[in-house]
């Protein structure tokens, strides 16, 4: 049993569904496929997503809806016509999108989460409805069916019973069709993963049958080890583990999301990454464990758009509790961090810029100074996390002065640096704007071919 998730730019138009559908032809234990909405077409086209959060806009705003709703059903058209499917399938998406439209709009975020997941809950119906008109029994499933999400406002994810209630998806003849994206909730409410939560579901898809391989199709013949826009030919991986690839998602990775790996992660079902347009590609595979190679380093990732709020107070480690009721006054924000460096005198919260607005930045400082009596509290922006990642990194000395002295030798300073116990991920906060240029000096020194002789 594989199961398979394509992602936009796999399904943004006829020609690329119509790849889809030999890639499913080819293996018949590929049985369900996690589906995205249309992505781009080319370079400056738009992505269905964004027509969508257009629309909903439009529609919460005394916008042109009636314009931004024919667009979409236009796009959804331009493919049922070019895929040979009669009109039928076109009037079921019109029909579905009037319907979202019309819908209550007192709790803006719901109404905008229905708008925003019909692009893959219509594309599914499309894609299922042209494996049939081509001989590939299939059928599409709504996530309605069994697709469980916990409330609001915690951050979104599947229930256990979830699992449960898909795992009979293995068990039919037809192909199964599944709307990536989201799920509902026990009441339900329609609820979004984040911006690429169709690998969420696609994953969770695979754990839920037990399948034997979880493949995602992108438009890249395999992961790399540097961003390729940033680094010039980087190399590829063949193999990572969950742990490297977690790290390397969460901090950049734009190839696969960072949560995705939990569901097959705990079962132990590898992930291969594929590409749609080149299906005979190894591609990368997401393993538990792996082959240690002679480079330490599996990849090198950056990541913008930090902050860091730092706070000073004397004798700070005598103090008991200090850092409890620190994060806790972060907590009570509703503010996630991502990395706590202290020294004996001082710590440093990494959060997230985009939790941070000035209204709450103001109250923390404040609060900081007045309930723990801190030296001194100050917020800093623009800033870029930079992670270098590796399984074979505990076992290799000097790579931290390696790191340190290619960032020193671009005349870049160093704001931060956290690495964790397990040793498998080196972070360095560096200033936003010399992000690319210390990726490039990283990349090669742990990447640059190796001289014999």
């Amino acid at each position: 049993m594989i199961v398979c998730k394509f992602g936009g730019t796999s399904v943004a138009n006829a020609e690329q569904i119509k790849k889809v559908a030999n890639i499913v032809k080819s293996n018949p234990a590929r049985k369900i496929i996690a589906v995205s909405a249309p992505g781009k077409r080319f370079g400056d086209d738009i992505k269905v997503t964004d027509l969508l959060i257009e629309l909903a806009d439009a529609a919460l705003h005394n916008g042109n809806v009636v314009q931004k709703l024919q667009v979409v059903v236009n796009r959804f058209k331009e493919i049922a016509d070019d895929l040979g499917l009669d009109n039928t399938i076109c009037e079921v998406i019109a029909k579905d999108m009037q319907e979202r439209i019309a819908y209550d709009k007192s709790d803006e975020f719901v109404f905008i989460d229905n708008i925003k997941a019909s692009g893959e809950d219509n594309n599914a119906k499309l894609i299922a409805e042209y494996f049939n008109s081509i001989g590939m029994p299939a059928k599409y499933v709504s996530p309605k069916d069994g697709l469980v999400l916990n409330d609001p406002p915690e951050r979104t994810y599947a229930l256990p019973e979830t699992y449960d209630n898909l795992k009979d998806l293995a068990n039919g003849e037809e192909i199964v069709v599944y709307p990536g994206f989201f799920g509902y909730t026990k009441d339900g409410t329609l609820r979004t993963f984040d911006r690429g939560g169709s690998d969420i579901t696609g994953s969770i898809l695979a754990a839920s049958v037990r399948a034997d391989l979880y493949e995602n199709f992108t438009d890249v013949d395999c992961v790399f080890s540097a961003n390729p826009k940033v680094v010039n030919d980087p190399v590829g991986i063949s193999e990572i583990t969950y742990r490297e690839m977690r790290e390397l998602s969460y901090s950049g990775f734009s190839v696969f999301h960072d949560e995705a790996l939990m569901p097959v992660y705990k079962l132990g079902i590898p992930v291969n990454v594929k590409n749609t347009n080149n299906p005979a590609a190894p591609g990368t595979k997401i393993l538990p464990t792996r082959t240690l190679t002679g480079r330490p380093v599996t990849g090198i990732s950056a990541d913008s758009n930090f902050s860091i709020l730092y706070v000073s107070k004397y004798l700070m480690n005598r103090e008991i509790g200090f850092g409890r009721k620190l994060l806790q006054i972060i907590e009570e924000e509703r503010i996630s961090y991502e990395h706590t460096p202290s020294g004996l005198d001082d710590i440093s919260i990494i959060i997230r810029s985009n939790q941070l607005t000035e209204e709450k930045e103001k109250r923390i400082v404040s609060r900081v100074k007045e309930e723990l009596h801190a030296d001194d509290v100050y917020f800093r922006h623009g800033i870029s996390m930079i992670v270098i990642v590796g399984e074979g990194m505990r076992n290799n000395t000097g790579l931290a002065a390696r790191a340190a002295a290619a960032i020193s030798r671009t005349g870049a300073n160093i704001e931060m640096i956290n690495q964790g116990s397990s040793e498998v991920s080196l972070v360095f906060g560096v200033l936003s704007q010399t992000e690319n240029q210390i990726l490039r000096a990283l990349y090669d020194e742990f990447f640059a071919p190796i001289t014999v002789g």
